[in-house]
């Protein structure tokens, strides 16, 4: 889609501030620059794995402003913290049938869990598909607690998601997408660019074309995962990644992919790709 194009629609929508920040385009996607980086989390960018648009990464968090990147890195002023806490209590709640909890399979998360939430989603052997980390949350459930298994969406279940995934935090994302993953990988490319609804506009648009540029008052980053589940102040509550996948087709007028479909999955295989090597920031604090 041509500059001129997302400007024209952007403005019939009554975007016109967004559409008039959006219009310089950049002459390549590593144009454009993070926001400033004081005291931050991650203080530079890192080299972007083979096959990337882009040179070089960037985490969201480095597009995010010093109040609430300081809010991310204290753990006392994180709200996502709070969920930690929560799913602590819950790794050794026995629930189900088998009279188990998550401790009596795991009995030290920091060190039985450390590492795991870097590779989701994760090609599953038995399933012969990829899973996300909330479906092997809830295999685990099902199939080992004999227990129920939490909603998308639900406190638990993002809780817990959370939790697994905050005891790799600082550790670089490494989700393989060799042998049958690639499949999903091409797929979850091909939707990564596919324009959708009213705006006919992909993913790509924003997230490598203008990362960088503002949208009224907040600046567009390139789109990278390894924060999630991240806690957005604007809904003042933890976001899984799919359902914010499900808020940006809303916005450009599309209907959102099924939560767990193959199409959502696809593209949730393709996004982490694309941020191999950043550090997970679990739970992260985004706009």
């Amino acid at each position: 889609m041509s500059a001129g194009r997302i400007k024209q629609v952007l403005s019939a929508l009554g975007f016109a501030a967004m559409a008039f920040a959006m219009v310089p385009a950049a002459a390549s996607a590593d144009d454009a620059k993070p926001a400033a980086t004081e005291a931050a989390y991650v203080p530079k960018g890192i080299p972007a794995p083979a096959g990337s648009v882009f040179k070089t990464l960037f985490s969201g968090y480095q597009f995010r402003s010093a109040d609430t990147r300081a809010m991310q890195d204290d753990d006392f002023s994180n709200p996502g913290m709070l969920s930690v806490e929560a799913a602590t209590s819950e790794w050794s709640h026995v629930d189900g049938e088998a009279g188990k909890s998550c401790a009596s399979c795991h009995a030290d998360p920091a060190k039985t869990m450390h590492g795991v939430g870097t590779h989701y989603p994760r090609w599953n052997k038995v399933l012969e598909r990829p899973v996300t980390l909330e479906q092997q949350i809830n295999l685990c459930r099902t199939n080992n607690m004999k227990a129920k298994p939490w909603a998308f969406n639900s406190e638990n279940l993002t809780n817990m998601t959370t939790f697994v995934r905050y005891q790799s935090r600082g550790l670089p994302v490494a989700v393989k997408v060799d042998g049958p993953m690639s499949v999903w990988f091409d797929k979850g490319k091909s939707l990564y660019y596919q324009r959708i609804g009213q705006l006919d506009m992909a993913c790509s648009n924003c997230h490598e074309k203008y990362y960088g540029k503002h949208i009224r008052a907040d600046l567009l980053s390139q789109g990278q995962t390894n924060d999630f589940p991240t806690y957005r102040l604007k809904s003042q509550h933890l976001v899984p990644v799919e359902k914010r996948f499900q808020g940006c087709m809303a916005k450009v007028r599309a209907k959102p992919y099924k939560i767990f479909s193959d199409n959502m999955i696809a593209l949730e295989v393709y996004t982490a790709w694309r941020g191999n090597g950043l550090p997970v920031e679990t739970p992260g604090v985004r706009n």
